[in-house]
């Protein structure tokens, strides 16, 4: 899943930031409104963590701006205005949801994983393929059973070959999805950490390289 945070409290933006990356969520930032405004018609984002005011181009408008002109990316609003009005007016512009400061960590993170399934195919929060069960919520994995450590990056590719349920996915979609825009475009990071991801699952196959195209979960596996 791919999130902007748009939020002018440089703290709590960057809070939020690394607190969602050790969740294997790939997050960029925007700190006004214009910013946040480019960011989202030049890229594809899953869900934007939006602070209605914005300096800049208001969050309100942004919102507006989505609902009118992107039918994919969700909006979860994140604000200091959260009483029962403030809410309605919200939900009422568009928002997909609306959680008010001070917030609860493992909230947000629950409400963007319900989001980012909403933001494409329906993806239930527990894959299985071949023996590899994969926990979204508890951020897990197991192979028959036995528990495998993954860095953030590993689990996020797995992540998205595995929601993917045998369809290839370009290495340029897997950096554009687990990385952010700071990923260098000829970075060879898909390629190695693909690697490190093999050894770990150990299963011959699983993941299978389609000369040319990407990857995909193969059926040999287990």
């Amino acid at each position: 899943m791919r999130v902007l945070v748009a939020e002018d409290e440089k703290t709590l933006a960057e809070y939020v930031a690394m607190g969602l990356r050790d969740q294997s969520i790939s997050v960029d930032l925007a700190f006004d409104g214009d910013t946040a405004l480019d960011k989202l018609t030049t890229g594809a984002y899953d869900v934007v963590v939006l602070d209605r005011d914005l300096p800049g181009t208001h969050g309100d408008d942004i919102c507006r701006y989505l609902i009118e002109n992107d039918g994919r990316t969700r909006v979860l609003m994140l604000t200091a205005m959260a009483d029962v009005g403030d809410r309605i007016a919200g939900l009422r512009l568009g928002a997909d949801d609306y959680l008010g400061k001070p917030f609860d960590f493992d909230e947000l993170v629950a409400r963007l994983d319900a989001l980012g399934r909403r933001a494409g195919p329906a993806v239930p929060p527990m894959l299985r393929w071949h023996g590899i069960v994969l926990d979204s919520s508890r951020r897990s994995v197991t192979r028959n059973g036995r528990p495998i450590a993954l860095s953030r990056k590993e689990f996020g590719l797995l992540s998205v070959l595995m929601a993917a349920a045998g369809r290839i996915v370009s290495a340029e979609e897997l950096l554009r999805v687990v990385w952010d825009e700071h990923a260098d475009p000829f970075t060879n990071a898909v390629r190695v950490t693909m690697c490190r991801l093999r050894a770990k699952i150990g299963a011959v196959g699983a993941i299978e390289t389609v000369p040319g195209a990407g990857y995909r979960m193969g059926g040999s596996g287990c």
